[in-house]
């Protein structure tokens, strides 16, 4: 059996939900690219989504592991959570930097469901990975921030009524290190939207709500700046961190489920009169993958413990997100193969859940940037770039 599981009693609940949300829904979202909003508002009202607020802005007050392990279970169920997994990830700046007066003004709404926070803006198409380089800027106008710039790949912000921005307010050429001169902005794309900020959305393989920015002299109020100005990169990494944890895992649930259909169909299929499963070339690569799923799986947890123990995570949500995303998509592979043609049929399941966990060998960072920040950093190996 699996390593124990944390807060069972979450995990329970999760599941029970995901219960009434299976395959025909997921299907039918899937099909036209819809978002799933019934989904979304019941994990909502059952206060899922504010695992990670404290109990005195209207949230459970739980630590980023019991968010793990939400996310992981609608994953187990066949579900998927990044329509809505943003709301726990953006805690990790919000509640970590945020001042006293931003968190009374927003989190009791983003708890009860009134706001929705699913938004984190910080790549742009000149820039990739290369944070530093962002060109989206906001400049100091009277009480108001006035940015203009340009973001990619954002998720969610047409479903969405407040996103973290992270813009450049300092030169790059002009900071000590390149990593200053960047801040965070908190901004309502309710009032947003139509008066400086423009959304375009961009089609892709799996249904992810993904989106272009454009910013055209958009004001944004000087009092939504979350932590100091020039510091923002600081403040949006405990966000990153945050998100590389709990995607990681969503691959860990993505992982047990492949791995949980590949057996049962094995157990089930007959062919020559036998199941297929009592053959080792199907039995080995199921067993290899649930092994790797489960070693995962301990660094996720590992990753989780340390950020909610406040101490240093950085390389252990890298690793985790590296090692969970790669078992993610070998379960994944594993399960087509057991399939065969039935793994490419739609009413399996398989070929969507496929699509939506090979993103996260891309995103939130990809597994090349991972080897680089471990052989650089952990490692003391020379910068290639």
């Amino acid at each position: 059996m699996a390593i124990d599981q944390t807060y069972p009693e979450i995990r329970a609940a999760v599941s029970s939900l995901c219960s009434q949300y299976q395959g025909d829904y997921w299907r039918k979202m899937d099909a036209v690219k819809a978002y799933p909003t019934e989904f979304v508002q019941a994990l909502t009202k059952a206060g899922f989504l504010a695992t990670l607020i404290p109990e005195n802005y209207g949230g459970a007050g739980l630590p980023l592991g019991a968010g793990c392990a939400v996310l992981e279970e609608v994953h187990r169920s066949g579900g998927n959570g990044a329509a809505c997994h943003a709301q726990m990830y953006t805690m990790g700046t919000l509640l970590r930097h945020g001042s006293e007066e931003q968190k009374e003004q927003f989190l009791p709404a983003i708890a009860d469901g009134s706001l929705r926070l699913q938004t984190f803006a910080v790549t742009e198409p000149a820039s990739g990975t290369d944070t530093s380089r962002i060109r989206t800027n906001a400049v100091r106008d009277g009480g108001d921030y006035v940015i203009n710039g340009q973001k990619v790949f954002i998720s969610r912000a047409e479903h969405s009524d407040l996103m973290i921005l992270l813009v450049r307010t300092t030169p790059r050429d002009q900071c000590v290190k390149h990593t200053d001169g960047m801040s965070v902005l908190l901004v309502d794309m309710r009032e947003a939207v139509g008066n400086g900020l423009t959304i375009k959305s961009i089609e892709t393989m799996m249904n992810h709500a993904s989106t272009e920015l454009f910013f055209d002299d958009l004001r944004v109020p000087a009092c939504n700046l979350i932590g100091e100005e020039g510091q923002g990169f600081k403040c949006i990494l405990d966000g990153m961190n945050a998100e590389r944890i709990l995607i990681a895992a969503e691959c860990i649930g993505d992982a047990r489920w492949f791995t949980a259909r590949s057996a049962d169909y094995a157990r089930e299929r007959t062919v020559f009169d036998r199941p297929i499963g009592v053959n080792q070339g199907i039995q080995f690569p199921i067993a290899k993958a649930y092994i790797q799923t489960e070693a995962a799986a301990l660094m996720v947890q590992r990753a989780a413990d340390l950020y909610d123990a406040g101490r240093p995570a950085g390389s252990e949500a890298n690793m985790a997100k590296l090692l969970a995303s790669e078992a993610a998509w070998a379960a994944g592979d594993t399960c087509i193969q057991t399939h065969g043609g039935y793994g490419f049929a739609t009413e399996y399941d398989v070929e969507r859940k496929f699509r939506e966990t090979r993103l996260y060998q891309i995103a939130p960072i990809s597994t090349n940037l991972i080897l680089s920040h471990i052989a650089t950093r952990d490692l003391q190996l020379p910068r290639s770039f």
